[in-house]
């Protein structure tokens, strides 16, 4: 794997902490060719996301580096193919699946992931295709030590000597508000609402995230039972208010956490706002757009 690809792995991967919830049995409509998500999980938002980098950001700083990295490429007289955008609908939010199942994913796939949209998947294999370049372009675009070379030369270029964003503390501290927040009087009463809602409909979870990692799910394609156990699920989490509750709960552990943590955070967010703005200003040069913030 490349060191460009390793980091924007490593940044995307953030967000999959745990598996998400919302509700409905039947599917709701959405924008064609979308990621299969609910509006309920693109809406959501939390504190302390202001201090990862979300999916889209991560391709628009990886776009901008991708801009230096050819130029540099160039003048050592070899090709550079751009990277082909992934499309801001196609980014997935980042709080998917953070409480359970996904509304909408559960129709289509139970507790499987999503198939990845076409823009992502032509984004992949650009990559796979650049790991497979010779081993002198390896060298010239990464260096002997995978840091060095015109990617190296891009970043400096981007933000001079400012290391890449940091989410030590943001990955510390969201799992410490998901735990704190799981054990809140409002959220072990919606728990048990849900509880019984599944009890009553045939299932025994004790939680959202029992029913998801059932071993019998572990197969290469949903079968009819994990649907319907995913549609149960979904539809006991709106009859027991779960997101609503959950995220409102949550919210409040992050903000104290937040106060508590100020100052590394603080660093972390400027870090990632200086590659952010860096990013934008390379794109904008180029007359290209940046990756936007899918509509809710």
């Amino acid at each position: 794997m490349s060191p460009s690809r390793a980091r924007t792995t490593t940044a995307l991967a953030l967000f999959l902490a745990t598996t998400a919830c919302t509700a409905a049995e039947h599917e709701p409509p959405r924008a064609p060719h979308s990621l299969p998500v609910s509006r309920q999980a693109r809406q959501l938002r939390l504190p302390l996301d202001a201090y990862a980098s979300t999916e889209a950001e991560t391709y628009l700083v990886e776009d901008a580096e991708d801009i230096l990295m050819r130029r540099c490429m160039n003048g050592l007289g070899m090709e550079w193919k751009a990277l082909p955008p992934v499309a801001a609908q196609d980014t997935e939010p980042p709080n998917l699946r953070r409480y359970g199942a996904d509304q909408v994913e559960s129709v289509h796939y139970g507790y499987h992931p999503h198939p990845d949209p076409p823009s992502v998947v032509r984004r992949s294999r650009a990559w796979d295709e650049r790991e497979a370049l010779p081993a002198e372009v390896q060298r010239a675009a990464y260096g002997p030590s995978g840091t060095g070379g015109c990617l190296k030369t891009a970043d400096h270029q981007l933000v001079g000597d400012t290391a890449l964003p940091s989410h030590r503390a943001f990955n510390e501290l969201t799992g410490k508000a998901l735990e704190a927040s799981r054990r809140t009087p409002e959220v072990r009463d919606a728990l048990r609402r849900w509880h019984t809602c599944m009890a009553k409909a045939g299932y025994d979870y004790p939680d959202p995230y029992a029913a998801a990692g059932n071993k019998r799910w572990k197969t290469a394609e949903p079968t009819p039972a994990e649907r319907a156990t995913a549609r149960a699920d979904v539809t006991c989490q709106k009859s027991a208010k779960l997101v609503t509750v959950w995220a409102a709960a949550e919210t409040r552990v992050q903000q104290r956490l937040i106060q508590q943590n100020t100052d590394r955070l603080h660093e972390a967010k400027a870090r990632k706002d200086r590659w952010l703005a860096a990013a934008r200003r390379v794109l904008r040069r180029e007359g290209r757009t940046s990756h936007p913030s899918p509509a809710p």
